[in-house]
């Protein structure tokens, strides 16, 4: 099979620190490989390597001749002053500046202008370039495509940029974290995209369901060395414990053997001549043997949360509006005590808005909340805390406390609380502006959690962790005696953890669930299908209304090089009605030679054919216009 892309014992330090030695793997072409690992490991240091915007210590890089490659960093760079557009055709060359002369020319309805640069579309093809462009942008629900990149949110500009890598249609695609900021209809439909498609596709993403279901190779990047497991996410995890498991007995083999030769070693210091040397060899490769890498051994964290009484939170008629945009709209619910809620919804809907009410952080315009006494809120938020980067991380967290308190009401210390959460020991003692952007998040977490809070408020907890804290946190939670509500858009964590959803349905309305995210989804799903089907059985047929002349223009809503096709083919579809009625006639008719029925039986079956196609073609515009 053809090779994209070589890797050729790859190294990379920061100072003492090496992230990766001496890796090598290899990237078909068809590949929908994935790269797993803790944060602060350089999985993205190794996404800029292979996207030529960093460079490795020793090793090679090398790809396929003429391969193109799209490119989506965790924080893209956009240019402020360009429209959605003109970014998103900003690596396009000849063909994006034609569909940025098109456009110009029908926003200023010059028709010199106009026809020049539909002549340039032909020839380039571009039609269907812009059409792609506009079609991606709106499933990642960007539609104001003359909007400026400086008037967009943070998620919105990921999503243009995302836009941006995907119509060009790479040999290639390289994405670091593509599911961040983006809300759950994007991603299943980003993950449908690209488990239909032909693309070669290397990633970094935390998103468990979207590992199982668009990845066929896992790399598992592990204390500097790289494996490879030639399946899905499932599979990853049943052959790593394996390989856990391998490991565990070699390393235990090895330290009682390892016992048996110090004890040699002791007993015969005079004896190490030329016969003994391979003993004295095998002495020191069974000593690295021993000493290798020990596997975190599971630890029960019941911390303990603080007495809840029997009143908890009770919300009665809350309303918030921003200008005329209602994000909560009379809101009741008596929360329980240890129930577990969490919250979805499109971005902007007033999810964050929520969580500030319940804490007070910010005041309703209608309704109010009554706070139970023994209430105490440990509140995660999306933007996180400012650390001091010249502190040490132990020394961040011993400012709010020495000791963490247990469920049992033992205490253990804050070193090994860390510890818990990936932080061992070298690494408490580093300073946090050493730590990566996922630990920074790991590290704020763990500020939250350490106060024993009973009543615990997570706004997208799992933006920027990696798999392994994802896996903490989960056990965490599923044992946490106390409430939890949680906004996140990592499916495989919300079916973990909560009970029931509460549902953003926009303009202030919120559903309540019983159920996690897949049972609502396949609820969802069974809802549309039957909708559909009422749909299909009420609605006359395309063909219907062509003939009756649905000419109606809608200019504005396709472009002019679609509007125009629009409505040739109602016209061409109308003209092969006509003529196949005839033919029909002429067949049923009896009178006709045998040739010259079989010459109209094979028009006739072009003539099908023809329309079929047109009829086709005539309703993907047709939605266009009545979506």
């Amino acid at each position: 099979m053809e090779s994209y892309l070589q890797i050729e014992s790859l190294t990379k330090s920061f100072g003492d620190l090496v992230l990766f030695e001496n890796i090598t793997f290899s990237l078909n072409k068809g590949n929908k490989v994935a790269l797993v690992a803790a944060n602060g490991t350089g999985k993205t240091t190794l996404m800029n390597i292979i996207s030529r915007n960093d460079s490795a210590d020793s090793g090679e890089v090398s790809f396929i001749k003429d391969i193109t490659i799209g490119y989506l960093p965790q924080e893209p760079v956009l240019d402020p002053e360009k429209s959605v557009l003109a970014q998103v055709f900003s690596t396009g060359g000849a063909l994006s500046n034609a569909i940025q002369a098109y456009e110009q020319a029908l926003n200023t309805n010059d028709k010199s202008s106009l026809q020049n640069a539909m002549d340039e579309m032909d020839r380039l093809n571009g039609w269907a370039y812009e059409q792609r462009a506009k079609e991606i942008l709106s499933r990642l629900k960007i539609t104001e495509f003359d909007q400026k990149v400086k008037q967009l949110s943070g998620g919105q500009k990921k999503r243009v940029a995302l836009a941006t890598v995907l119509i060009n249609n790479p040999d290639l695609l390289i994405l670091d974290e593509p599911t961040n900021h983006l809300d759950l209809d994007m991603i299943e439909w980003i993950e449908e995209f690209l488990s239909g498609s032909n693309v070669t596709l290397f990633m970094v993403t935390h998103d468990r369901y979207f590992l199982d279901r668009v990845c066929n190779t896992i790399l598992e990047m592990d204390n500097k060395t790289l494996y490879r497991y030639d399946g899905n996410y499932s599979y990853y995890l049943q052959k790593r414990q394996q390989r856990i498991e391998n490991e565990e007995l070699v390393t235990d083999k090895a330290r009682n053997l390892l016992s048996t030769e110090i004890e040699w070693m002791r007993r015969q210091p005079k004896a190490r001549g030329t016969k003994a040397k391979y003993r004295v060899e095998a002495f020191y490769g069974l000593k690295d043997q021993a000493s290798g890498q020990p596997v975190r051994k599971e630890m029960d964290l019941n911390v303990k949360a603080s007495r809840l009484g029997k009143k908890i939170l009770e919300v009665h008629g809350l309303t918030k509006k921003y200008d005329n945009n209602t994000l909560v709209n009379n809101f009741s619910y008596k929360f329980s005590r240890f129930e577990k809620a969490g919250i979805i919804g499109s971005n902007g809907t007033g999810k964050s808005t929520l969580l500030n009410l319940l804490t007070g952080s910010i005041l309703p315009d209608q309704g109010d909340v009554e706070t139970g006494e023994t209430v105490v809120f440990g509140y995660y938020h999306q933007e996180g805390i400012q650390f001091d980067p010249k502190k040490k991380v132990i020394d961040a967290v011993t400012d709010i406390a020495e000791v963490v308190t247990l469920g049992d009401g033992k205490t253990i210390g804050v070193s090994q609380f860390l510890n818990y959460f990936l932080f061992p020991p070298p690494v408490q003692h580093n300073f946090i502006e050493k730590l990566s952007g996922g630990e920074k998040r790991r590290l704020y977490l763990v500020t939250v959690l350490m106060k024993n809070p009973n009543f615990l408020l997570l706004d997208e907890p799992t933006n920027d962790l990696d798999i392994p804290t994802l896996q903490v946190l989960e056990d965490y939670l599923k044992s946490f005696n106390g409430c939890l509500v949680v906004v996140s858009h990592d499916r495989f964590f919300m079916d973990k953890i909560i009970d029931h959803l509460f549902v953003f349905e926009g303009d202030g309305k919120i559903k309540d669930f019983p159920g996690n995210y897949s049972q609502y989804r396949d609820k969802v799903q069974a809802g549309k299908k039957l909708e559909q089907t009422e749909k299909t059985l009420a609605k006359p047929s395309k063909k219907q209304e062509i003939k009756k002349g649905n000419t109606t223009s809608r200019a504005g809503k396709l472009s002019f090089k679609d509007q125009r096709e629009y409505d040739l083919l109602t016209k061409d579809i109308q003209t092969l009605e006509t003529e196949k009625s005839d033919i029909e006639k002429k067949i049923g008719s009896g009178m006709l030679e045998q040739d010259e029925l079989l010459r109209l039986s094979e028009k006739l079956g072009e003539l099908l054919k023809q329309i079929d196609a047109k009829t086709d073609r005539w309703m993907e515009l047709e939605e266009t216009l009545n979506p």
